[in-house]
């Protein structure tokens, strides 16, 4: 009977979500608020229609994992890498912002300072669901603001993380937390950097492998296992499920096979993010939302204004235009999943305001209802914006913005920046995978599996010999390491000691500078190897000596290490390249014989009201049509080159156009009004 009772459940669920939202459609609504709706009316306060919320509950978190997962799939690292200054700089701001304004208005309600903060944190939070889901139904989501937008997204998911660890922090303790928010901060970038690294060097060999089959079941299952493994093993450390999902997904992205892969899943992740928002719509009371509408209206005004200005500012200031900056504030003008956590973890600490949670739901409505409205009128507002601020303004936004810029291609760009910048963030994914074997050590210690049991090891061998074999696995990062510290003490020493200033001294103040810079480093290695191994190091002598014996082996095998390490980043490199040839195939596809021989370049820019703006390059078939292809996109600060067919062309696109003398005026008549 419990198999009939859930088969019930869902259908009901899928029943009432079909309808609804066929209706908001038609209403010109986003589907994703009709799911709440859907949900509303079924739950227990109206319809009572669902016997067993709990089994919906799991296919709901099962719909967050695939959301986050399809995002991931999407959103790939070459993407993030450009949009991650604008994200670092516009997500810390809006936070600090929105937990502020949160804070005030909990204080303005009589709220206790630890429910004000608690109310701060839900707001400052945008839903990545919630504006996934829009900017797809909109077809927006592959405007250059969307990829800002979920980069904005996926920086204030991590800072949400470590707001948690806070709050927990304060509402046990009263303390601010500030130990445990460093040590879950760092678990959290060793998490991120060891499942990027090795993800890369073992996912796409293995889809690549399981791909040759032919068999979309077998790729299908594999696919899934992958994901929900990376996302229990992120559950397994404290981290969400959803931010285990969206890392393999990012690397499944840099995978031949990720267009196949994508379609694959689409379907799945539809009927299970549709069932998470109906489980969102279940935990509403109308009776409660309508107590609580004064709040509600005025959290929810606070939000939109505050969150809309907040990453506006944050995207000025990282050098984007005005408008752009507009449209990412108005696409995260809403709170949602993040914002639900936060507020049960209050109640169930029992910190908070008993009205909490209903205020959120309601202002979660409320913000996502008019997400959209504020998306379709951002270049409007701009506008009045821009016409009612004064008139020196807009001038002093552009000569910053070009300031920006020049700053980006300046001195910070020289070469010598641009080894140093490279050879630190290598040695410091190399520390980060260093800690990742040493902490995966310390937690196979502390659980120590059946397969580990076995052996019968008392409690100091076991230590012993895991944190051999973890410093016998990080060998190769150390020593890499090692040689980039070399070469980054002489790359400083003679950009930092000119002959023209130091004479004769020259030789012998560089080779100071740089055995410092040596010694500095290999110092800090030892002790950071040391700390991450405080639960496993051994008794002294016994450490001294294996230490010993680790030294002249790596000495004794250097040659080997440094291959070992050389051939894991060539197969870094040819997994990005793989991904970006093959990607480049099929955007480009076969040139029709004889086209290189007679092909010229032009460039044409698209007009507001061209038939072009808005439509993929798949659909226009320009190719077929006139024998020419698009090989370049310039749109703002970005440069795309051999876009895809899934690329969308925007107003205000330069085009740059491959074909031959009498094929290119027919393109550009089929692209003009």
């Amino acid at each position: 009977m419990h198999e009939v009772s859930f088969l019930q459940d869902l259908a009901v669920v899928m029943i009432a979500a079909g309808i609804v939202t066929l209706l908001f459609q038609r209403l010109k609504q986003p589907v994703v608020l009709g799911y709440i709706v859907a949900g509303i009316l079924i739950g227990p306060h109206l319809l009572k229609l669902i016997k067993g919320q709990d089994a919906i509950k799991s296919l709901a978190e099962l719909g967050m994992v695939f959301l986050m997962f399809s995002l991931g799939l999407e959103f790939n690292l070459r993407k993030l890498r450009r949009v991650a200054a604008t994200a670092l700089v516009a997500a810390p701001l809006a936070i600090l912002l929105m937990v502020f304004a949160g804070y005030q208005v909990g204080q303005l309600m009589g709220w206790t300072p630890v429910s004000s903060l608690f109310l701060g944190a839900i707001i400052s939070i945008a839903s990545t669901s919630v504006i996934v889901k829009v900017l797809r139904e909109m077809k927006r989501d592959r405007e250059p603001f969307a990829g800002l937008i979920y980069g904005i997204l996926i920086v204030e998911d991590l800072l949400g993380v470590v707001m948690i660890v806070l709050l927990t922090g304060i509402a046990s303790t009263g303390d601010l937390g500030v130990q445990p928010m460093l040590v879950s901060t760092g678990k959290l970038l060793v998490f991120l950097v060891s499942v990027l690294v090795v993800g890369l060097l073992v996912v796409p060999r293995l889809l690549n492998f399981v791909a040759r089959f032919e068999s979309n079941e077998r790729l299908l299952v594999a696919v899934l296992g992958l994901c929900f493994g990376t996302a229990l093993v992120a559950a397994k450390l404290g981290f969400s499920v959803a931010l285990g999902a969206f890392l393999v997904g990012a690397v499944m992205a840099e995978s031949a096979q990720s267009r196949r892969i994508e379609s694959l899943v689409e379907p799945v992740r539809d009927l299970f993010t549709a069932v998470f928002f109906v489980a969102i719509g279940l935990l509403v009371d109308p009776a409660l939302l309508w107590q609580h509408i004064v709040p509600i209206a005025g959290i929810s005004l606070v939000v939109m204004i505050g969150q809309i200005a907040g990453n506006t500012f944050g995207t000025v200031a990282a050098g984007h235009d005005f408008r752009t900056a507009m449209r990412v504030g108005t696409g995260l003008s809403q709170i949602g999943e993040f914002s639900f956590v936060i507020a049960t973890l209050g109640l169930t600490m029992d910190v908070t305001n008993s009205s909490l949670y209903p205020i959120v739901v309601g202002v979660a409505l409320v913000t996502t209802l008019f997400t959209p409205l504020w998306i379709r009128n951002a270049d409007r507002l701009a506008n009045s914006l821009l016409r009612a601020a004064p008139g020196p303004l807009a001038g002093y936004l552009t000569l910053y913005k070009d300031w920006v810029e020049r700053f980006k291609g300046g001195q910070w760009n020289s070469l010598a920046w641009k080894l140093s910048r490279k050879w630190l963030l290598q040695m410091a994914v190399n520390m980060a995978l260093v800690s990742g074997v040493i902490l995966g050590a310390a937690y196979l210690a502390r659980l120590e599996p059946a397969w580990l049991a076995k052996w019968n090891l008392t409690s100091d061998t076991l230590h012993t010999a895991l944190w051999v074999a973890a410093l016998v696995l990080s060998l190769p990062m150390l020593i890499a390491n090692l040689r980039k510290l070399q070469a980054l003490g002489m790359l400083i020493s003679e950009a930092s000691i000119r002959s023209d200033s130091a004479g004769q001294r020259t030789q012998a103040l560089r080779a100071v500078v740089a055995n410092v810079i040596l010694l500095a480093g290999t110092t800090g290695m030892i002790l950071c190897v040391l700390l991450l191994s405080s639960a496993l190091l051994p008794p002294l002598g016994v450490m001294l000596a294996l230490a010993v014996v680790l030294v002249v082996v790596a000495w004794l095998q250097w040659r080997f290490l440094v291959r070992v390490y050389a051939r894991a980043q060539i197969a870094l490199k040819e997994t990005f390249e793989t991904n970006k040839l093959g990607q480049a195939g099929v955007e480009t596809g076969d040139l029709p014989a004889g086209l290189l021989e007679a092909a010229h370049l032009d460039s044409l820019r698209l007009a507001k009201d061209s038939p072009a703006a808005g439509q993929r390059i798949g659909e226009l078939e320009l190719r077929t049509n006139t024998g020419v292809s698009i090989v370049g996109i310039e749109r703002d600060s970005e440069r795309i080159v051999n876009p895809g067919p899934e690329e969308t062309l925007h107003e205000g696109d330069l085009l740059l156009l491959l074909g031959q003398d009498d094929q290119l005026p027919k393109a550009k008549a089929e692209l003009t009004p």
